[in-house]
């Protein structure tokens, strides 16, 4: 899989000391930067009040400036890597998050998703997508014929599918309406669970930023799935 690819020549790259130099913004607020866009470590940043900025270290770490700030990024970002470290951080990070009484009670940490893009219909909760694609719906259990309807949160319409059985996977189709989406209903085996959506930028292929992004964002399925990638490819470069 290219995914696969994809964290095993990040994991070789960061095992030989790859240097990261920069941040990755992952929220802007009432300031002039996009999501996605890379800051240099050393950056001189000016926020007013009410502005607010969310990054993201090489080092698996996320900084939150709000204003009114003016001067470097606080904290200091290592200029080399160790990957164990890295996964150190990121499951200590996702760890904190599934033992919140709000993911216990939905049950959504004790729900492995096969890969990370895998959304999971079958309870509510926050998903990650990339900006552009469409979500690839998936339900745990694919026994048996199951019919299923997707609203969003106003009502205005609604899509009809159904699942076949011994599927568990089903790209949504291109619905115009679904553009600008944020949260989507989905009513299945009399039961209505609410997914709220949020986009990531292409530009963010990284693993390690991918997993920060989604724990941030509270797609602990999504994160516990590259998570385990990540852990999985790292056992085998280091054994």
């Amino acid at each position: 899989m290219k995914l696969h690819k994809l964290i095993l020549c990040t994991l070789v790259l960061v095992l030989h000391g790859l240097v990261h130099g920069q941040y990755v913004v992952m929220e802007a607020r009432g300031v002039n930067f996009k999501s996605g866009q890379s800051i240099a470590i050393n950056a001189e940043i000016s926020l007013k009040e009410g502005e607010r900025l969310v990054l993201i270290g090489g080092d698996g770490r996320s900084v939150t400036l709000r204003g009114p700030h003016q001067g470097p990024i606080p904290g200091k970002l290592s200029s080399t890597i160790d990957p164990k470290q890295v996964l150190g951080v990121l499951l200590a990070n996702r760890d904190a998050r599934t033992t919140s009484v709000g993911v216990v009670r939905a049950g959504t940490a004790s729900v492995k998703t096969p890969d990370p893009w895998a959304i999971d219909i079958s309870r509510s909760g926050p998903r990650c997508i990339r900006d552009g694609d469409s979500p690839e719906l998936w339900r745990p259990d694919s026994r048996g014929d199951l019919p299923f309807v997707i609203f969003p949160a106003d009502r205005s319409w609604r899509a009809d599918f159904r699942w076949a059985s011994g599927q568990d996977r089903m790209r949504l189709p291109e619905l115009a309406r679904f553009e600008g989406v944020t949260t989507l209903l989905v009513n299945m085996d009399q039961q209505e669970f609410a997914l709220s959506f949020h986009r990531i930028p292409q530009i963010i292929r990284d693993p390690v930023l991918l997993s920060v992004w989604m724990l941030e964002k509270g797609c602990l399925q999504q994160a516990d799935a590259l998570l385990r990638m990540l852990s999985q490819q790292l056992s085998e470069k280091t054994n």
